[in-house]
């Protein structure tokens, strides 16, 4: 089978739903419950092709084969980090950026990151979660289809990945009956935003769900006498989600998120070209202090001069009064001759 090369993988059978957000926690959280599931659940072999954005999926991937390809070729290389997620689990975390669908997007902003548990869980138990990022051009060159179209319809039957039936094939028709029809989307019912504590109670709720199903099915096909193994005990998730993810770790997680969005936002201000601030000049610097001090002297000099106008104008006038009185006295005495003695 050239799985490898057509891009076929072992996807979980059951529709995940659309997410606008998914954060670590979330994603830490269903890989927890979903090694669990995942015991009494068969894979299907189908490809994921042109994922749409917040699509989520949950595959196996065997030693034997690669990584399927998704039909977005990615011009980034894939970064990887690990975080720790409490009782001794430990989840990676792989990003690659820069992605797009040939002929078909305008840009490359296609963000595809992948999630599996280091430690504490199965490795090969992969979650994949598809949103947007910054946006790159597209080189024509690289604008060509990444697979052969049209895809082929795979007739691989079911195959359990992991646990007590490992490597056991379910063809059609061949399931035990019994059970209601699932529900769509066992991990979704997470709107845009939110509180993630309130995310991750609901996610709890839908998987607690999928577990009694599953366990529901498993007593029927005893029941139907199907096989006669015994009972297999499932493993007690009744723990605090506070247990499964340490404070640390979600600080950490809203540290990285929160630097993600400030990016988004300062980024263009950083790096682009800024003017710098005209220097303001204080309100008394239009004055010079020569020209105020020649401004004072002439000012001093003119003062002078018009007390020194003044002080003659009451000379004058002073003489001039004293001429008056001077006349006066003349006139009168001609006015009033003394008589003169006989």
């Amino acid at each position: 089978m050239s799985s490898s090369t057509e891009g076929l993988c072992l996807r979980y059978p059951e529709n995940l739903g659309a997410h606008p957000t998914f954060t670590p926690e979330m994603a830490a959280n269903m890989l927890v419950r979903a090694t669990n599931l995942s015991q009494t659940t068969p894979f299907n072999w189908g490809y994921i092709d042109r994922p749409n954005d917040g699509q989520l999926f949950l595959i196996f991937v065997p030693p034997q084969l690669s990584f399927p390809i998704d039909g977005v070729r990615y011009q980034d290389q894939e970064q990887r980090y690990a975080m720790p997620i409490g009782n001794g689990r430990e989840m990676e975390i792989a990003e690659i950026k820069y992605g797009f669908i040939p002929q078909q997007d305008q840009s490359a902003s296609r963000v595809r990151r992948r999630y599996r548990l280091v430690k504490g869980g199965h490795s090969q138990l992969i979650l994949l979660y598809y949103t947007r990022g910054q946006s790159a051009p597209i080189p024509p060159s690289l604008n060509q289809p990444i697979r052969a179209y049209p895809l082929r319809t795979p007739n691989e039957p079911a195959v359990y990945v992991i646990g007590e039936k490992m490597g056991q094939k379910v063809f059609p028709g061949g399931q035990s009956a019994g059970g209601p029809p699932p529900p769509p989307g066992p991990f979704g019912g997470m709107g845009m935003g939110g509180n993630p504590a309130a995310m991750l109670a609901q996610q709890n709720q839908n998987m607690e769900a999928m577990e009694r199903r599953q366990r529901e099915r498993s007593g029927s096909g005893v029941g139907a006498g199907a096989r006669g193994a015994p009972p297999r005990v499932e493993p007690d998730d009744s723990e605090e989600e506070s247990d499964m993810i340490s404070t640390r770790t979600l600080a950490l997680t809203r540290y990285r998120r929160n630097h993600e969005y400030m990016n988004e936002v300062f980024m263009y201000a950083a790096f682009g070209n800024l003017k710098e601030a005209p220097e303001t000049k204080p309100a008394y610097s239009i004055f010079k202090k020569d020209e105020l001090e020649a401004s004072i002297a002439k000012l001093n000099g003119e003062i002078e001069e018009l007390r020194t106008k003044a002080a003659a104008r009451r000379e004058a006038r002073s003489g001039l009064d004293r001429l008056e009185d001077e006349l006066a006295d003349i006139s009168m005495e001609a006015a009033n001759p003394d008589p003169i003695p006989a």
